[in-house]
């Protein structure tokens, strides 16, 4: 059975730091283009940063660029989003979702083009939200 697994998301204060996870059962992550998403109440999901089979290859929305960072470690089947200097308006819920490279432009169409993603298959969503 093909899934996305999404943890590591909760509360915590503007400033503050946590680490995501997204872990693949029934399928390799490393075939695949891996994205995470937000989607903050009366909003429409928004690419958050993506990353292609290579690490090297990854894009990130400028409204978190040099707060966010992602990885993946195929070995242990898990991309990760690390965020930093977390602020109000990141509140949100985080989904993961995983493309077939052929299926997509390109990383970052994966991430900023909507029905690029269609395919994809998705995690159920880990919320975060950021208070004081």
């Amino acid at each position: 059975q093909v899934q996305l697994v999404e943890s590591g998301g909760g509360l915590v204060q503007p400033g503050g730091s946590l680490r995501l996870s997204c872990a693949a059962s029934g399928f390799g992550l490393d075939y695949y283009v891996i994205g995470w998403f937000r989607q903050a109440p009366g909003k429409e999901r928004e690419g958050v940063s993506c990353i292609g089979r290579g690490d090297s290859n990854t894009y990130v929305a400028d409204s978190v660029k040099g707060r966010f960072t992602i990885s993946r470690d195929n070995a242990k089947n898990v991309v990760y989003l690390q965020m930093s200097s977390l602020k109000v308006e990141d509140t949100a819920v985080y989904y993961c979702a995983a493309a077939a490279e052929h299926r997509i432009s390109s990383v970052q169409g994966m991430c900023v083009i909507a029905k690029e993603r269609r395919t994809a298959y998705w995690g159920q969503g880990t919320q975060v939200t950021v208070s004081s």
